[in-house]
């Protein structure tokens, strides 16, 4: 409870003023010891909403078991099964999948990346200047 109240009072003193890089870097090492519930207090409290650093640190120890399984399920998914998920645009997970098919897509050659090609042709103006920009470097020679 004391390392609760020693970050709740920094977080108060530094609502205003932005945070001293070393007094943030001691908060952020004594978030482990917290318990789940003074780390969901902390992390609703109005006094580290300015903070976006400690915010972030203390989602993550929250939520550390959770934060690789969507990663890991991503890589698991075949070519087919991400390219529906892409172009469907409701799985909450467009942007990962959209990194997972550029790897693959500069890592792969053959029928794979051909339907992630046709995949990003039908998508954004980002992912259409990104293909453009991939078969460029293709044909000047440069890979990657």
């Amino acid at each position: 409870m004391d390392e609760l109240k020693y970050i709740i009072g920094q977080a108060k003193k530094f609502y205003y003023s932005g945070w001293d890089d070393k007094e943030l870097r001691k908060c952020v090492d004594m978030l482990p010891v917290l318990s789940r519930e003074e780390l969901i207090s902390l992390y609703t409290s109005r006094w580290i909403s300015g903070g976006k650093v400690l915010k972030e640190e203390v989602f993550k120890i929250l939520y550390m078991d959770r934060l690789g399984e969507r990663e890991e399920r991503i890589k698991n998914l075949s070519t087919n099964q991400l390219i529906n998920e892409f172009e469907d645009k409701t799985s909450g997970n467009v942007s990962l999948i959209r990194q997972e098919l550029r790897y693959r897509y500069k890592e792969n050659y053959g029928d794979d990346r051909i339907k992630i090609a046709a995949s990003f042709g039908r998508s954004t103006k980002g992912d259409q200047q990104w293909l453009e920009l991939q078969m460029r470097r293709e044909q000047n020679g440069e890979r990657k």
